[in-house]
């Protein structure tokens, strides 16, 4: 088995073979206006990050996309309990959820666009992309908690709340913890797509939108940068407050 160190020194490599390919890459064609290699992008966000509008944009998309994925996560959990607990209410809510699984996200951008205008656009395409996942993983893992010991504890009358705290809870956390491995990734991709048509003031696709028109090369691999390390710190953050959670809730 790996040690750590050894992973690390691997993912490391990995890491460095792809870098030195790319910027190989980059030389070889030798047109920035076509791609601009790490080194380039590197400079470009250097140089941005010196600048108020910079924080500004990243503060504004994240805010956005973070309290869509927030919004999503509460509902997706409430409504997906309601959904086992309540057959009803799944039936009710099957053909919504169908829908904000199937219709394509460029449609409810332009819609949302209509309706509520650019600024939080971000944050309702957010919430439409992620709540189907929240809501399916959770009434999914509820459905998966064991028949056994949910028998035994209506034979010995286990209170409702020592039912739902000790038997569904660890059979719930699981789905959960995949369901945001998954959901906090497409939140960024698609709260950014959104951004990108709307260009709302002061957001990260305002600025791709930009990078796109005046073809500064250099800014859209550093935009593009950004994102890929925003939706990771968030995703480990996010991850590492329900796992945290779910170790001191046991």
């Amino acid at each position: 088995m790996e040690s750590k160190r050894a992973r690390l020194i691997k993912k490391t490599a990995i890491l460095l073979f792809w870098l030195l390919l790319w910027q190989g890459i980059s030389l070889w064609v030798n047109r920035p206006i076509f791609l601009v290699g790490p080194w380039e992008t590197l400079a470009a966000v250097l140089r941005l990050s010196g600048t108020a509008a910079f924080w500004r944009s990243v503060f504004s998309s994240l805010v956005r996309i973070g309290f869509g994925f927030a919004l999503a996560f509460g509902a997706g959990l409430l409504c997906g309990c309601l959904a086992h607990f309540r057959p009803f209410v799944g039936e009710l809510l099957s053909p919504v959820v169908t829908l904000m699984k199937t219709v394509p996200v460029a449609s409810f951008v332009i819609l949302a666009l209509i309706w509520a205008g650019a600024d939080n656009l971000s944050l309702i395409i957010s919430f439409l992309v992620v709540f189907p996942i929240i809501y399916l993983n959770t009434a999914a893992g509820l459905s998966s908690t064991d028949g056994q010991l949910l028998e035994m504890s209506r034979v010995y009358r286990v209170r409702r709340s020592a039912r739902i705290w000790h038997i569904y809870r660890p059979a719930l956390a699981p789905y959960l913890v995949s369901a945001c491995q998954v959901a906090l990734g497409m939140s960024w991709k698609s709260g950014i797509a959104a951004e990108v048509i709307g260009t709302p003031e002061y957001s990260i696709g305002e600025n791709l939108y930009m990078a796109k028109v005046f073809f500064t090369t250099d800014e859209l691999f550093a935009w593009t940068a950004v994102i890929i390390a925003l939706s990771f710190l968030f995703e480990k953050a996010v991850l590492l407050l329900i796992k945290r959670a779910a170790r001191e809730m046991s």
